[in-house]
């Protein structure tokens, strides 16, 4: 399976943004789409977006209009950028293929906190 590591998280206030970083260990993006998914304390991991190798892009109904998915080919990296972030955007954020492989493999993710 394609590695992914992913970096950017941090703490920001009630309306800050972040941008994180995916990159892959192989050039994928001819054949594979990337997704990020978050997983907060206590809760299942969940899809938050994903970039199709065709180029389409899904986002989940809780951060349409605030998060842009995005992929640089060159750097084999996809970017989420996160905007108007709340409080319920904290979490830990994954980022790997679409279709998402079974069985899934994680890495380490990034940690997003939102607070004031």
């Amino acid at each position: 399976q394609v590695q992914f590591v992913e970096s950017g998280g941090g703490s920001v206030q009630p309306g800050g943004s972040l941008r994180l970083s995916c990159v892959a260990s192989t050039d994928i993006f001819m054949n594979y789409g990337v997704s990020w998914y978050r997983q907060a304390p206590g809760k299942q991991r969940e899809l938050v977006a994903y970039i199709a190798s065709s180029h389409n892009m899904y986002y989940n109904d809780f951060v349409k209009g605030r998060f842009t998915i995005s992929r640089d080919i060159t750097k084999k990296t996809v970017y989420l950028q996160m905007n108007s972030l709340e409080p319920d955007d904290t979490a830990v954020y994954y980022c790997n293929e679409f279709p998402l492989p079974i069985p899934p493999s994680w890495g380490q993710g990034t940690q997003v906190t939102v607070s004031i």
